[in-house]
């Protein structure tokens, strides 16, 4: 199954981690909407118990009044005040017993009513006095149980928001974890074939192991990024299969008529064919000279075919002074008019032998040819933090910065003049930086003090 395009799959992810979200803002709204509800109740039974609370004090305050006044005066009107004040605080009381729940208050001042309702038969002062310290009474108790009530609610309310806020956090934390997976998975859909690209990428820049197989659950544009990188690993195959075909070929062809030149100019030289004269022997003597350059870069053209060939190194411990002793005598001729300074501070380092040596033989090569004519050549070789370190210096004009990026890359040669006027393949430094490599090392152009140009291999020791 092959995924949209890479917008669509963005944009389709975006929207639906976008649910949990949007499923939050709307239960988020609905809690809100459920709170304000609550709240207008709550207010609405708070101001109205008030309310009704206030109209039976003023009740109670009217009923002792009218009472105390009819007791006073005796006449019929006051006594039709103090049946109207019955009568509100009676309603008064009921409606408020109504709204709270307070059925012993209540009961206790149904009862006080109908005892004050015979307040026309009642002579003495003292018992008209107690029945409306009772009522007084009763109304301050219902007072507090009105006070009680209030907070019962309040009580209600508080447990209500808390048990609501509870569960907003539990949907919160749900659905933004939901919001967090739903987005992880876009993201890896997108992230897993931009790995494997990187992988593919990495297969192709080190030429190691096979590619993974093409993707079928990805970004089309992606799949279609993988099809061109294989089709780029298999012209890269063709083309490597063609230039070492080339350079085998080549290089074998080339091998036989310059034995035969060779063999040619032997003769000659040794006056087999007849004597020869001055020019002639300046023609043969050119002749010889380009025969043996051309055998050279022959020589250098196999060194690099068969450094290509060479998939893994073979590493074991070797001893440094051996190695640069060696190449030092190979090239003794070239090396009499300078001084060679060898510093070596370790007994042994785990390398591969034969490239190592080429290593050695490159970069002493280089140091002859383009060097300062007279001055000294410093071979180091030391091990830090675990690396051996190879550092072959000389003295001459540097190495210009903006050329030291492709100095490394083959049939790279350089603009001045070699010292022994060959004009060279361009393939030293790139088999030095290519035998580096094999064996997990690099090359560099650093600066020292002691000399203008330093080369720098450096070789990592993990199983020394």
């Amino acid at each position: 199954m092959q995924l949209g395009s890479l917008r669509q799959l963005t944009l389709g992810s975006f929207l639906v981690a976008l649910i949990p979200l949007i499923a939050l803002l709307w239960q988020s709204q609905s809690d809100l909407a459920k709170v304000g509800q609550m709240t207008r109740i709550e207010t609405r039974y708070v101001v109205n118990v008030v309310g009704l609370m206030q109209k039976l004090d003023g009740a109670v305050v009217d009923l002792e009044r009218s009472i105390r006044q009819f007791a006073v005066l005796k006449s019929k009107a006051v006594a039709e005040l103090s049946d109207n004040a019955i009568s509100q605080f009676i309603a008064a009381k009921e409606s408020l017993c109504l709204v709270i729940e307070a059925g012993t208050t209540c009961e206790r001042l149904e009862k006080q009513v109908r005892q004050i309702k015979g307040y026309r038969q009642i002579d003495d002062q003292l018992l008209l006095n107690a029945y409306l310290a009772s009522i007084n009474n009763s109304v301050s108790d219902m007072r507090s149980d009105v006070d009680v009530a209030i907070q019962k609610r309040l009580d209600i309310q508080r447990e209500d928001l808390n048990a609501m806020q509870a569960k907003q956090a539990w949907s919160t934390a749900m659905l933004v974890s939901v919001s967090l997976l739903l987005i992880l998975l876009g993201s890896q859909l997108i992230v897993n074939p931009v790995k494997k690209l990187k992988q593919i990428i990495r297969i192709l820049a080190h030429q190691k192991g096979e590619l993974p197989p093409i993707s079928t659950q990805a970004p089309k544009e992606l799949i279609g990024v993988e099809r061109d990188l294989h089709w780029l690993n298999d012209r890269l195959q063709q083309l490597e299969h063609i230039r070492t075909a080339l350079l085998r070929h080549a290089a074998h062809e080339l091998k036989t008529p310059l034995a035969s030149i060779k063999e040619g100019c032997s003769l000659l030289s040794e006056n087999v064919v007849g004597e020869l004269n001055t020019q002639q022997k300046e023609v043969l003597s050119l002749l010889a000279s380009s025969t043996q350059r051309l055998n050279t870069l022959v020589e250098k053209l196999l060194d690099y075919n068969l450094l290509l060939q060479q998939a893994q190194p073979k590493f074991s411990l070797a001893n440094p002074n051996t190695l640069v002793n060696d190449c030092l005598e190979d090239y003794a001729l070239a090396l009499q008019e300078r001084d060679v300074i060898v510093d070596i501070q370790t007994d042994q380092v785990w390398v591969d032998e034969e490239l190592y040596r080429r290593i050695l033989d490159n970069l002493v090569s280089n140091a002859v040819a383009h060097g300062a004519v007279g001055r000294p050549i410093n071979v180091s070789i030391y091990i830090r933090d675990n690396d051996a370190i190879l550092d072959v210096a000389n003295r001459g004009k540097r190495i210009p910065q903006e050329k030291v990026s492709t100095l490394f890359e083959p049939f790279t040669r350089g603009d001045e003049p070699r010292n022994d006027n060959v004009i060279g393949t361009g393939l030293g430094l790139s088999i030095v930086s290519d035998c580096a490599r094999l064996m997990h090392g690099d090359v560099a152009v650093v600066d020292v003090d002691y000399a203008d140009v330093c080369f720098r291999v450096t070789i990592p020791q993990q199983e020394k």
